[in-house]
């Protein structure tokens, strides 16, 4: 019986969530129709800069997914699938301090880490966990109430966890057992029509829309999945042409003529759904939630932690700015700072270590290896080296919480009074036992590895200065 390893389960996942979510939300398939015209114009305009951050193939298949769970032990079991597929935490994302809006969740992203497998397929899953335990939300009493409630459901049954261990242990199924596994996982993140408690949900809404959606409802369920687009502003002008209402704005960096960084990103306002509600009185009836939207994304360059600081900088700058000239567009703030600011060019991001590169060895660079002391710079300055670009696979706190509080209906609740709850990337990783990647330090990784072979090429063995 034929063997499906753990990149083909995750391909054959990604197909069926797209599939799944686009029967539940429309609007999303009108999303990817968008996504593949924007992309094929810019293909036409420029092939080569097209695909400088990701083949064409990559771009088309690439997705990225967000789910919502309740607590520690239903984010280990979400690991665990996740697991079979390939994908590993990463990242530590706390949208409890964000802006514009504070959310009480902590996030990571479930996503390949080896860069072929992120060629093979890029799906990722940003993944936020509720955090009752926080008292700015949550009183003691409603925070006990939440934490019985998700303690006594069961978003992932037995099979499907079972299947999941013996995928990840040996790198995929069987085949029958495969399109077991598929189906169930699938299955496992569609919209319930079990009848929703008006009156539990309701509370919860009070604090958070978002916490109302994770632990009002007895299941979980795809949030969004996102498409990613090679031209995000024609995106923006082409879905708001065709009637369909978008977020205020693409958060993230602005456009300009400059190199793309990070990320950028923009949805469709969250569509009013259909939904069943169980009434005080027992009775069922119909009604409507507004808490699924259509997101999509473009990528730019890795940045360093050098990079990032001048990244954060340039956005303090931006508020500042806007703070003090309302009546301009935060937009063309941004690229004016943006221009001021950040290096024009790819190389010069390279040759300052303000971004992540491979490196590739010129076929007509100088006579003679380089000096043993020789910098990524000084390979690149020299003309030994040429640098090309590590694509970001990652997320901004800034961006998600920007994207959520723009979908959300309700403007919650948050009692400064009360003091939070210590949540850190080491605390996420006990408590869902295992380990959760940090991105800049794949992204050196990967960069180093380059760097050396390319080295061993040039003849030399030195210990060269890493991107800071």
């Amino acid at each position: 019986m034929r063997f499906v390893d753990s990149t083909e389960l995750r391909a054959g996942f990604a197909a069926r969530l797209s599939t799944l979510y686009g029967t539940e939300v429309p609007a999303y398939t009108t999303l990817v129709d968008v996504s593949h015209e924007v992309n094929q114009r810019v293909m036409r305009r420029d092939p080569e800069a097209a695909q400088r951050l990701g083949t064409i193939a990559r771009v088309t298949a690439e997705r990225h997914g967000a789910i919502r769970v309740g607590s520690p032990a239903e984010l280990a079991q979400v690991a665990r699938i996740f697991g079979a597929l390939g994908m590993y935490p990463t990242g530590f994302y706390d949208l409890r301090d964000a802006r514009p809006r504070p959310i009480p969740v902590i996030s990571t992203a479930f996503r390949p880490t080896d860069r072929a497998e992120l060629a093979r397929n890029p799906f990722r899953v940003f993944t936020s966990m509720l955090v009752p335990e926080d008292g700015r939300f949550f009183d003691t009493d409603l925070a006990q109430r939440l934490r019985t409630f998700v303690g006594g459901r069961r978003l992932f049954g037995d099979e499907l966890l079972t299947l999941a261990d013996h995928a990840e242990a040996e790198g995929g199924l069987k085949e029958t057992d495969a399109e077991r596994f598929l189906t169930l996982a699938t299955a496992a993140f569609a919209l319930s029509p079990e009848p929703v408690d008006r009156a539990w949900y309701s509370e919860l809404e009070r604090v958070s829309d978002v916490a109302a959606d994770i632990g009002g409802v007895t299941s979980t369920h795809i949030n969004h999945l996102t498409p990613r687009v090679l031209d995000i502003d024609d995106l923006y002008a082409d879905m708001s042409s065709r009637g369909i209402a978008m977020i205020d704005r693409i958060q993230g960096p602005p456009r300009w003529e400059g190199p793309d960084v990070l990320l950028r990103q923009t949805s469709f306002r969250a569509l009013s759904e259909p939904r069943r509600f169980r009434e005080p009185d027992g009775s069922v009836r119909d009604g409507e939630l507004r808490v699924r939207f259509g997101e999509v994304e473009a990528r730019g360059v890795a940045l360093t932690p050098a990079g990032r600081d001048l990244y954060d900088r340039l956005v303090a700058a931006v508020d500042e700015r806007t703070a003090a000239r309302p009546d301009d567009d935060r937009q063309d703030v941004a690229a004016e700072v943006w221009r001021e600011g950040m290096p024009r060019t790819e190389r010069e991001l390279a040759e300052r270590e303000l971004a992540f590169f491979t490196y590739r060895v010129r076929e007509n660079g100088p006579a003679g290896p380089p000096p043993a002391t020789a910098s990524a710079a000084d390979l690149i300055t020299g003309g030994w080296v040429e640098p090309e670009p590590i694509v970001y696979e990652d997320f901004l706190p800034r961006s998600a919480a920007g994207i959520f509080a723009s979908n959300l209906s309700g403007a919650g609740h948050l009692d400064t009074d009360e003091g939070g709850t210590d949540r850190d990337l080491a605390w996420l990783s006990g408590a869902v036992d295992r380990e959760i990647h940090v991105p800049e330090e794949l992204y050196r990784a990967e960069s180093e590895a380059s760097l050396a072979a390319a080295l061993a090429e040039l003849g030399t063995t030195p210990r060269p200065s890493s991107p800071a």
